[in-house]
Parts: C-alpha cells; sequence; structure tokens
C-alpha cells in the first residue's frame, strides 16, 4: 500500500467543489436577484440567507485560489444591497413611487453584480477586488 498522494488530483478536486459551491450560491442569489427585479415575483429572503451562509462557511477553503474572489464578490453583493434597501426604507413612508424607484435600482445593480460574477466564474477569472 502506498501512501503517496496525487496533489495534483487533490488541488483539482477541491477546485472542481469549490466551483460547484459556487455555482450553487451564485445559482440561489440569481433566483433572489430576478425575483426583486419582477414585480410580485418574491423568493423570499431565505434563499438570500441560505446563499450567504454557504458562501461564509465555505469562503476559507477558497482562500489562496481565485475563487476566493468570487465568494468574496458574493458577500460584498449581499452586504452592500441590504445596506442600500434599510438605508432607502424610509422612502416608502414618504412616498411608494421613491421607495419603489430606489429599491428597484438597487435590485438591478445587484442583478449586474450576480451575472458579472457568474460570467467571470464561467471563464475561470477571479473577479475585481
Amino acid at each position: 500500500m502506498s501512501d503517496i498522494i496525487d496533489v495534483d488530483v487533490v488541488d483539482s478536486e477541491k477546485a472542481q467543489s469549490l466551483k460547484s459551491v459556487g455555482w450553487l450560491s451564485y445559482v440561489l442569489h440569481l433566483i433572489v436577484a430576478v425575483a426583486a427585479v419582477i414585480p410580485g415575483a418574491q423568493a423570499g429572503p431565505a434563499l438570500l440567507v441560505v446563499a450567504l451562509v454557504i458562501d461564509l462557511v465555505k469562503k476559507s477553503e477558497a482562500d489562496g485560489t481565485w475563487q476566493a474572489s468570487h465568494f468574496s464578490w458574493r458577500i460584498r453583493s449581499v452586504i452592500w444591497a441590504a445596506l442600500l434597501y434599510l438605508v432607502t426604507l424610509p422612502l416608502w413612508f414618504i412616498f411608494v413611487l421613491p421607495g419603489w424607484i430606489a429599491w428597484g435600482v438597487i435590485s438591478i445593480w445587484f442583478l449586474y453584480r450576480i451575472v458579472k460574477g457568474m460570467v467571470a466564474m464561467n471563464d475561470n477569472r477571479p473577479m475585481p477586488n
């Protein structure tokens, strides 16, 4: 019996596993982002929380790889979107239209970031800092 481990195979398996987790997270984010843009189609914050937890738990496994930037990208996207939604929440109390416009812009921005990340992951490229 040999104790030799093929490092390339282990790294390849790890990279594929991280990419699968990344795709799962991106798809969950995409469902939420598309539902946020389409009036009346709410996927619910539960999917977003699940995706965020996956990213937070698996982020350390991606350290030192190009995929680490994707975990940070998704986490930052969710945090910024949440902050922007909270900051613009009072607009809904003033008039409905300003709140609807602000949240529509934020939702489109979030959708853009998710699609941009998915395109980069498909090309095996890291995300910018």
